[in-house]
């Protein structure tokens, strides 16, 4: 039943091909939360590396700094787009020395001159589908931001994005920025087109009384060691299982901790055209299954009431988050400032380095605005002392590990509200290495957001409930059939 399924869905794939070959340039294809909306071109070629830093060394002719003639400039009106505005009043607030208090307000009023922002408000998954709209419609813009899960459907599109060498910007503009986030700015074919201000690193934010309680565990450095890597936090969970009487589980979600393992991965899940399946997804299945049954993670779904709950009713130790969820998910998860477990919180690297979100800024090639559009990408993701800056009043992770690193050293402190939740811990310090040692080079397709969603799901679905291993692998390969139609799933 199962390779039937796969045979139909290539049947149906064959019987559209003309449909699809006449209307390749006008797809209006969009991304839901968690899945890729590109599924169009073939795994990232691999790239030579460089140990030091742990940089791409791609290495185009660097570009003389000059925005290319081919480039519009003297437009009377810099447009940016974005799902949401959690971001982009605040860059431009620090690009042109406004109000980080008022700025919001004045750009939902078109108050700021010659400066116009399109908030769409909606999710970032369903950005993808109002860009398309954008395009469509031929309105003006110059810039605008895309997630990680779909980027590659704008940037790997010469229509849709711009190579930022056309704009004079080449790597020693960008040679603090942290080796994942570049590879997920270029095509596929290696060209940079987007480039992050963010660093979305994450660690293991955990309950340090209930660490102390359950594992002896006083400080981060003693967490860590408890649960350093995946065989130490499936034993780490296993005894607070036993020791809570089966009360609090170690992890949150099986998606967190997905989100987690999944940087982990080693080779990309396609080459030359097919699907890959390793080691790796037998050995997550099996981590999450020892997991599951023991106790040492929720049954909750993710983003759901019962999820932030559980750290306040000791029903979960910790949460795998990214540096954008300390400022707000943390602190509810905590009750809110003065809430019940407010003040009892710290954080680890956990049992792998890994991201979790991240924003990319890109630019249409028909913009008419290259110089502004210049401006902006540098004041936000190369200008030391802007970001630096940024860093300290948005707060945020930015994308410069020497930035990062003066800041940390010194002992900034980023947020007092956060800062105290944790017991006065540096949070954004222990999130550093696991920033600098994410890996992505040669691992990316356009198909990733599409096939671990399908992976994980198959894996909760099946291997969690009884399923072979076997089975699993029939199931996870028929989600894959149905979503990306373009690649061999056997």
């Amino acid at each position: 039943m199962n390779t039937l399924k796969r045979t139909l869905a290539l049947v149906a794939t064959l019987a559209m091909a003309a449909t699809a070959f006449a209307s390749c340039g006008d797809d209006k294809d969009s991304s839901s939360e968690g899945s890729s909306a590109a599924e169009t071109t073939t795994a990232a070629p691999e790239e030579e590396t460089t140990e030091e830093g742990g940089d791409s060394t791609t290495t185009p002719e660097e570009p003389s700094g000059e925005i290319a003639d081919s480039v519009g400039v003297g437009g009377d009106t810099f447009t940016v787009a974005a799902w949401n505005a959690d971001d982009v009043p605040y860059l431009i607030a620090q690009w042109k020395g406004l109000s980080f208090d008022t700025i919001a307000d004045d750009l939902a009023n078109d108050n700021v001159d010659g400066i116009k922002f399109i908030n769409f408000g909606v999710g970032g998954g369903d950005a993808s589908e109002k860009y398309d709209q954008l395009f469509t419609s031929g309105d003006d813009l110059d810039v605008y931001f895309c997630e990680a899960d779909w980027a590659l459907k704008y940037i790997n599109d010469d229509t849709k994005t711009l190579p930022l060498a056309d704009l004079g910007l080449g790597d020693s503009d960008f040679a603090n920025i942290y080796s994942y986030t570049d590879e997920i700015g270029k095509s596929t074919d290696g060209v940079r087109k987007g480039v992050s201000w963010q660093a979305a690193a994450g660690g293991f934010y955990y309950r340090a009384d209930l660490a102390n309680d359950y594992l002896g565990a006083d400080s981060p450095e003693a967490m860590q060691a408890a649960i350093g890597d995946w065989d130490k936090f499936v034993d780490a969970a296993k005894t607070v299982s036993e020791a809570s009487g089966g009360k609090t589980a170690l992890a949150d979600t099986l998606g967190g901790m997905w989100q987690a393992y999944a940087c982990g991965r080693t080779t990309p899940w396609v080459v030359d055209n097919a699907l890959q399946i390793d080691s790796f997804c037998e050995d997550f299945a099996n981590t999450a299954k020892e997991l599951w049954d023991c106790g040492g993670i929720t049954k909750n779904g993710q983003w759901t009431d019962e999820w932030t709950a559980a750290g306040t009713n000791d029903t979960c130790m910790g949460y795998f988050v990214s540096t954008w969820g300390f400022g707000g998910f943390a602190l509810d998860a905590a009750g809110g400032e003065g809430g019940a477990t407010y003040g009892k919180w710290a954080v680890c690297e956990g049992p792998q380095p890994f991201y979790w979100g991240g924003t990319w800024i890109v630019v249409n090639p028909a913009t008419d605005n290259g110089e502004e559009a210049k401006d902006f990408i540098l004041s936000a993701t190369s200008d030391e002392a802007q970001m630096s800056a940024y860093a300290v009043a948005k707060p945020e992770y930015v994308n410069n590990s020497k930035v990062m690193d003066d800041l940390i050293s010194s002992n900034t402190v980023f947020n007092e509200t956060i800062t105290n939740n944790l017991g006065g811990q540096n949070f954004y310090a222990e999130l550093a290495d696991n920033a600098k040692t994410i890996n992505f080079n040669g691992l990316i397709t356009p198909y990733d957001a599409t096939i671990k969603t399908a992976f994980i799901n198959a894996v909760q679905e099946n291997y969690l409930e009884g399923a072979s291993w076997d089975d699993t692998v029939e199931a996870f390969k028929d989600k894959v059939a149905e979503e990306v139609t373009a690649i061999d799933v056997d």
